[in-house]
């Protein structure tokens, strides 16, 4: 099973930085394919498992090296519009992570969202998942989802952009749920992550200097469990 090896960085902006920051890279990067086929920006939408004393939560709070996530993603709201669905399982050491994906079919999500197992395992992201699974006991607690504008650097370098809007989340069993009320994370601060699969090249050194970024935890099934947990967060102050 080979997974893909990125660094990944994340920053937590206000609008105006924003529409600077999108305004500069404008001349070095291109919207991806997805963006483009979208119209601009497109939604993002991923289910997460952990178990019932939230274990990954605790593990991402104490920064565990090392920790897994498991979780499904699809592009769409609603099941009857989903053309595909992506299992992921990732693992973080430090700034550094590798993530194993697949996709399948919708049908094959919505039998195993029923049965609870997958009818096949010949996948071995579909085999590792549901092992990893039901050896942590993990189940589907939280929904997260947003809009995506996506870039790539126009020089060749690998380095991706994304910016994420209206991020939202709510307690969730599976991908598509009735009427699902989503909950605000950050309104009216997007997340600019910055993925790589080296290190970051000196020219985007100068624009994150140049708009004083700083680097922001920004775990969106994090802040997801924030919401519909919130009592088992220390609380503290958020930025303005």
């Amino acid at each position: 099973m080979d997974g893909i090896s990125r660094f990944e960085r994340k920053y937590l902006l206000s609008l105006a930085q924003y529409y600077r920051l999108r305004n500069r890279l404008h001349p070095l990067a291109e919207r991806d394919y997805y963006s483009r086929a979208a119209g601009g920006s497109y939604l993002v939408r991923s289910i997460y498992y952990d178990t019932h004393d939230y274990r990954a939560w605790y593990e991402k709070d104490d920064g565990d090296f090392g920790r897994i996530k498991l979780r499904i993603r699809a592009y769409a709201d609603r099941w009857e519009d989903c053309d595909k669905v992506s299992l992921e399982i990732k693992t973080r050491r430090g700034n550094s992570m590798v993530k194993y994906t697949t996709q399948v079919e919708p049908d094959e999500y919505l039998e195993f969202a029923k049965a609870g197992r997958w009818q096949s395992l010949d996948n071995p992201v579909v085999n590792e998942f549901e092992r990893l699974r039901r050896v942590r006991q993990l189940e589907p607690v939280c929904l997260v989802q947003y809009r995506r504008e996506g870039f790539s650097a126009r020089d060749g370098s690998q380095v991706r952009f994304t910016f994420d809007h209206d991020v939202e989340s709510t307690r969730a069993s599976w991908l598509f749920p009735d009427a699902p009320i989503l909950n605000p994370h950050r309104p009216k601060r997007p997340i600019f992550e910055v993925k790589t699969r080296a290190g970051e090249p000196a020219w985007l050194h100068g624009i994150i200097r140049d708009h004083t970024l700083k680097l922001a935890a920004n775990s969106k099934y994090w802040q997801g469990i924030e919401i519909i947990r919130p009592n088992m967060v220390t609380p503290r102050e958020v930025a303005p």
